[in-house]
């Protein structure tokens, strides 16, 4: 039976559609129900006035319980009180990887305003000091803007981004408690309510297959826990089976999680209100250690006793299948919130209104990074997906099970049809497969509008562990290999499409039509929509060790590339830089660390940094000493000479700009050699040591006479006056 388009709760008619990035949140899916209780929460909470820093809304929930679909649901609804935009990012990749702080500050810098300079990295990715999320907090002064962070690991990678004023709001989702920030109630996912269930079922798998066995579809959600996922995986393997009934799609659930149980000796999943149990319990343990952070002064109004209040870092109550707080008495309105004053919602996630003050007393000293909350194999989602899997075609099982290896597990045609070595229409139409057996997430198209698709993070775990058990390890390097080849090709082919007369750079074939890029605006697009999943792609193969030719050929088209796009930001260099420098560590090339090494000073001076910049050149220089090369020792010394020139250190300066000078002259660089002569008299003049510089500009002097270079004559000519005009008004 075809599936329905219509949506069950529609949200509320605000004209967002003119609201900068909505298009960045999740796709909604085509059916969205129940769930009013939560909204309302979030929004009764979000309207509450602020002060101080930005208010915080924390969506807590299991995996699998719908909070990112959630979470952007409620970011459309309220897109339009935001004007200045809405920004998105993932503080989780799938494979459990924390996104530290920094890295977010700098995405979600370039969604503000992709023209932003945007800093470079610091000594450390964590800390509100870092200079990323210095530079988002300065960006977002002013501004009304709704950032959303999906999947918070801890709190560390929240409170750096958080504004210092008001105006701003911040939605996250999280699995786990989100200890450590002031005042935050969380808003915390259960299962779905019986009729929100059923009319999930029904839509998915058909109304009447669904009404000729109510009891059935009650038990099949019952089994699945009342939670989303689950169930639209059931409801995919039951679109996929149409004899088998419901009430046997339970039963046959109930037994696969069964067998986990049996195997794995673990406790069966509880039937609904897990994720809110875990939730709260381990926020009770986080108390009992000491660590809550202590109540402000005027404590909040207090709630209805429908939804009492945790303390500032508790969790709300224990959720119900519906997901309605419960109260003392542990009794709760299914279908509704509970009442406050004035008969309004009483929210379960509390907006920040009296944190103001200092930025470092909004956080209490929190626990070491959160490890990923896991899915259980005794969990029914798990269970769901191995039924599902069982009946796949082997091409799509395949697929399903090599996009494991796609950087940060997302892909396009293009990259899923070189993982598994197959042409592109067919990966196209693989994925689309995967995607409505909801299997795959569906992502935010490229540029040039190619569907893009997800693997959950609840899944990950479970076909990382299929893949090393069905697929040969050649087999997994292989397609890593075919992945990366595949970019380096993408990206020459952009390379030569935005610079003609660079000529293909590889001499290889044209790629095939469906891979083609069409324009020099085309290409521009796919670079710099695609620069995030091809950076991750060399620091992936990098990471692993074993395709360092391949990761080396791609970062060397990426550095001739991303520049050609005139939007080629630094921060975006000096990761590439950073991975070369790895691989020349690891494969003893000092010649090729040190010129690695080299360029990243030259990003860190051109930013000013002149510190940090020395301390690479320094670097540099020791392994330009071990390659034996004067040339790059003598680069190394007259950037180091700079930095030094440029902090007011004149003695140093000048002391490295001899050192340099002396291997030039041995090399014969005549025009290095005056460009140091005058540096010297220049960091002399600075110490007044004027006999010293006159004596090194006329030195400067008689090389350039002997290049004849009339400008470098007239430049040192004018200092060498300027100098005794000086010396002789007596300066």
């Amino acid at each position: 039976m075809a599936r329905k388009t219509a949506t069950m709760d529609p949200g509320p008619g605000a004209p967002a559609g003119a609201v900068p990035g909505l298009e960045r949140l999740p796709a909604a899916p085509t059916l969205f129900v129940g769930r009013r209780a939560e909204l309302a929460a979030l929004r009764a909470a979000a309207a509450r006035p602020a002060s101080g820093r930005c208010p915080v809304l924390v969506l807590a929930g299991r995996p699998g319980s719908g909070r990112t679909v959630l979470a952007a649901r409620f970011a459309r609804t309220v897109a339009a009180d935001y004007p200045d935009g809405v920004l998105f990012v993932r503080l989780s990749a799938p494979d459990g990887g924390r996104v530290p702080p920094a890295r977010a500050a700098r995405l979600l810098l370039e969604q503000l305003d992709p023209q932003t300079a945007v800093p470079l990295p610091g000594t450390g990715e964590d800390g509100r000091d870092e200079p990323g999320c210095v530079a988002l907090r300065e960006a977002l002064a002013g501004l009304r803007v709704l950032l959303v962070l999906d999947d918070v690991r801890d709190a560390g990678q929240v409170w750096p981004l958080l504004a210092d004023e008001p105006g701003c709001l911040v939605l996250a989702t999280t699995a786990g408690p989100l200890t450590g920030i002031e005042d935050i109630d969380p808003v915390i996912l259960g299962g779905l309510d019986r009729q929100a269930s059923g009319e999930l079922l029904a839509d998915l798998v058909g109304g009447t297959r669904i009404s000729c066995d109510p009891v059935g579809g009650a038990d099949l959600a019952e089994a699945c826990a009342s939670r989303p996922a689950a169930l639209r995986l059931m409801a995919g393997w039951l679109r996929g089976n149409p004899k088998i009934a419901v009430t046997e799609a339970a039963r046959e659930l109930n037994r696969v999680v069964g067998e986990e149980t049996a195997v794995t000796g673990a406790v069966a999943e509880p039937a609904a209100g897990g994720e809110a149990a875990a939730v709260a319990s381990a926020k009770e343990k986080e108390k009992e250690k000491g660590r809550a952070p202590k109540k402000k002064e005027g404590e909040r109004a207090a709630k209805a006793s429908g939804a009492p209040s945790a303390g500032p870092a508790g969790a709300a109550g224990a959720a119900g299948p519906g997901g309605a707080a419960r109260g003392p008495s542990g009794k709760a309105a299914p279908g509704k919130p509970a009442e406050g004053r004035a008969g309004e919602p009483a929210a379960a996630a509390t907006a920040v209104t009296e944190s103001a003050g200092d930025p470092a007393a909004w956080v209490k000293p929190g626990p070491e990074p959160a490890e990923p909350v896991p899915v259980p194999d005794n969990d029914p989602l798990l269970g769901a997906f191995s039924l599902l899997y069982r009946g796949l075609p082997a091409a799509q099982a395949r697929m399903l099970r090599t996009l494991t290896l796609a950087p940060a597990q997302t892909a396009d045609p293009r990259t899923a049809s070189a993982l598994v070595g197959c042409p592109v229409p067919d990966a196209a139409a693989t994925l689309a497969a995967l995607a409505e057996r909801e299997l795959l997430g569906e992502e935010a198209p490229t540029a040039d509008g190619t569907p893009r698709y997800r693997v959950p993070g609840r899944l990950y775990p479970r076909l990382v562990r299929l893949r090393e058990q069905e697929d040969r390890p050649t087999e997994t390097e292989l397609a890593r290999a075919r992945l990366l080849e595949r970019l380096v090709r993408l990206t020459e082919s952009a390379r030569a499409l935005l610079d003609p007369a660079a000529g293909p750079g590889s001499g290889q074939d044209p790629l095939p039509a469906p891979l083609r890029l069409r324009s020099a605006a085309h290409a521009r697009e796919w670079l710099l929509g695609e620069r995030e999943l091809l950076l991750g792609a060399v620091a992936d193969a990098i990471g692993q060790g074993d395709l360092d030719g391949s990761a080396g050929r791609l970062v060397t088209a990426l550095l001739r590339a991303l520049p050609l796009t005139g939007a080629a930001a630094p921060t975006d260099l000096y990761r590439l830089h950073e991975l070369v420098l790895t691989v020349a560590e690891r494969n003893g090339r000092p010649r090729r660390a040190s010129a690695a090494l080299l360029n990243l000073g030259d990003l860190q001076a051109s930013a000013g940094r002149w510190e940090q910049a020395a301390a690479h050149y320094r670097a540099a220089l020791e392994h330009a000493r071990r390659a034996d090369d004067e040339p790059l020792c003598a680069r190394a010394l007259e950037s180091a000479a700079n930095c030094h020139r440029a902090l007011g250190d004149a003695v140093r300066a000048a002391d490295w700009y001899g050192r340099a000078l002396g291997l030039r002259q041995a090399l014969g660089d005549h025009a290095a050699e005056a460009r140091l002569l005058a540096r010297v008299a220049e960091a002399h003049t600075a110490q007044r040591r004027f006999d010293e510089a006159d004596r090194e500009y006329r030195a400067a002097l008689a090389v350039l006479r002997r290049l004849g270079d009339e400008r470098g004559l007239e430049a040192v000519g004018g200092a060498l006056a300027d100098l005794r005009e000086r010396v002789d008004a007596g300066w």
